[in-house]
């Protein structure tokens, strides 16, 4: 009988000797179009993605997903709150229906799905009216994203994501077996301290990963929020906290007109900026778990140079240690935003 890692590796072979011509295929039987010879790939660590054209000149993105990575459930969690958002004329990019209806195909080893192309700019700072118009976007987004649940997408929470990340790194090989057990007990120590933060704090359908490169700004339309990969149910406050230039204490004018654009569309828990720092933590984790994924999934992707050196885990171990003693300073100062 054939082993599973030898399975596993003919999904990523197959993955990775993906041609155009089976690619345009699949979009153009899907959609029942016909394609120009445009075959463009585009950056993506995890996923292929690729910028075709139909004939009429309409740009297209085709999406492959990583065989193993999500679910076909997850990932039409993702088009759901995609498509919701897009129903109510939200700004965002959501697949398109392929003849059939759906928007998820197979095809052995791999699901994929087609969007628009949407062109645009990201902004790396942005002016008064810019937070307001991000508050007044995510206030609509965070208002959609309540109404339903996405019951195959990680819940951002310490007992969860973050115990799951936790699991995923002691059993992972790229981490070396002698800094396993400091990393054990620096990631556990903060789990315990913030993890009674998170008690009856709203989980909702949130974007996730929500950085400055995925708010794409269209003259004349706005901002577009895009990459909803990374989809989750978690607090509202995720959505916000790597828009800002720095801490929550640094951040104060930012934060403001952000807030004041945000409850336009839907009322802000003030209480839960306490868990920035806390967030904070829970995404360097995240980060590192990300990074051991590609290395343990073909042994040869790094997202970073020097991943999985013994300097790169002492390193974030100190970060780790160094993020608690700044969770319990934050925890003893009083921020006029949260009254």
């Amino acid at each position: 009988m054939e082993s599973m890692e030898n399975k596993t590796k003919k999904k990523k072979l197959a993955f990775d000797d993906l041609g155009p011509d089976r690619i345009l295929g699949l979009v153009e039987d899907g959609l029942g179009i016909r394609c120009t010879n445009l075959f463009r790939p585009l950056n993506s660590y995890i996923n292929r993605v690729y910028e075709l054209e139909q004939e009429d000149g309409t740009g297209l993105i085709a999406k492959l997903y990583r065989p193993g990575r999500w679910s076909k459930a997850g990932i039409l969690d993702e088009h759901s709150f995609l498509l919701d958002l897009a129903e109510q004329e939200v700004p965002v990019i959501a697949p398109l229906r392929f003849q059939d209806g759906t928007t998820l195909a197979a095809s052995d080893p791999f699901f994929f799905a087609v969007f628009p192309k949407c062109g645009g700019r990201s902004f790396d700072e942005y002016d008064d009216e810019q937070w307001l118009q991000l508050g007044r976007l995510l206030g609509r987004v965070h208002s959609i994203g309540e109404t339903e649940k996405a019951g195959h997408r990680i819940c951002m929470s310490p007992g969860d994501s973050t115990s799951r990340h936790l699991h995923y790194l002691m059993a992972a090989s790229c981490v070396p077996a002698e800094l396993k057990p400091q990393l054990k007990i620096a990631v556990e120590r903060i789990i315990d301290e913030i993890a009674p933060l998170f008690n009856s704090v709203e989980q909702i359908r949130i974007h996730g990963d929500c950085h400055f490169s995925n708010m794409i700004y269209r003259p004349g339309e706005s901002f577009f929020i895009i990459d909803f990969d990374d989809m989750a149910m978690g607090p509202p406050v995720q959505d916000v906290w790597m828009l800002l230039p720095g801490g929550l204490d640094k951040s104060f004018i930012e934060m403001d007109f952000f807030l004041e654009g945000y409850e336009t569309f839907r009322r802000f828990d003030r209480r839960t900026l306490r868990l920035i720092e806390p967030l904070r933590a829970m995404r360097f984790i995240h980060y590192m778990a990300w990074c051991a994924h590609q290395v343990e999934e073909d042994g040869g992707t790094r997202a970073i140079d020097g991943f999985g050196s013994r300097e790169y885990w002492q390193n974030e171990i100190g970060d780790l240690e160094d993020q608690l003693v700044r969770i319990r300073k934050e925890s003893l100062m009083e921020n006029p935003l949260m009254i």
